[in-house]
């Protein structure tokens, strides 16, 4: 059973039914004791950082994210649930994060080729590169589309946690692999046929 975990804030639903699509047992859920004894977990997020962080307090879920990832079962994050698992944002000055990646989130500040800044949030498609080995990308092929809306980017301490960059003015980092952590800054669930792939590949992890 996965289980995606429910904080008040991201596209429970969605994310619900695009797993559902590929076959996966799942349940939406804030209860600490279901999110621990779940086969994998699944952190989505949606809003501004400090607000999420508090939400989780707020629902006591900010120990339970740290207590599941220490188990060694399968977790992943998506969208600004990447974000939270950095050890600060600078969203609204430097917010504490969950700790469990060393290194920050910072706010796009990139211009396109002519000079100009470039539109905040990056909203869209855009093409994905695959760096270091992650499983969740088997049977998907380099420079494949996702569907990405963020105006903040993750900058690890560590590039040997990266398993995915895509470039928006400038190459970013969309995507993480340690251990049993997996994290995307695009949106699977929104990312059609591909998308459902990487989640089916998740599901498969034991």
């Amino acid at each position: 059973m996965i289980a995606v975990i429910d904080y008040g804030m991201g596209n429970l639903r969605s994310v619900q039914k695009a797993f559902e699509t590929v076959g996966a047992q799942v349940v939406v859920t804030s209860d600490p004791k279901t999110i621990l004894g779940a086969s994998s977990a699944v952190l989505p997020g949606v809003g501004a950082f400090k607000d999420c962080m508090d939400n989780l307090r707020e629902y006591g879920l900010l120990e339970v994210v740290p207590q599941f990832i220490k188990t060694g079962k399968p977790f992943l994050g998506i969208c600004l649930g990447l974000q939270l698992l950095f050890s600060e944002s600078e969203e609204f000055g430097n917010v504490p994060g969950l700790g469990i990646i060393p290194g920050k989130t910072l706010r796009f500040n990139f211009n396109d080729r002519a000079g100009e800044k470039l539109k905040i949030p990056h909203m869209g498609w855009n093409s994905v590169n695959l760096k270091n080995e992650s499983p969740l990308f088997k049977g998907i092929p380099d420079a494949s589309w996702f569907y990405f809306v963020h105006s903040y980017y993750v900058a690890p301490e560590d590039a040997r946690t990266v398993c995915a960059t895509t470039d928006y003015g400038s190459e970013f980092v969309c995507g993480i692999h340690r251990d049993n952590v997996h994290a995307f800054q695009f949106h699977p669930e929104k990312s059609q046929a591909l998308g459902l792939k990487l989640l089916k590949n998740f599901s498969l992890l034991q």
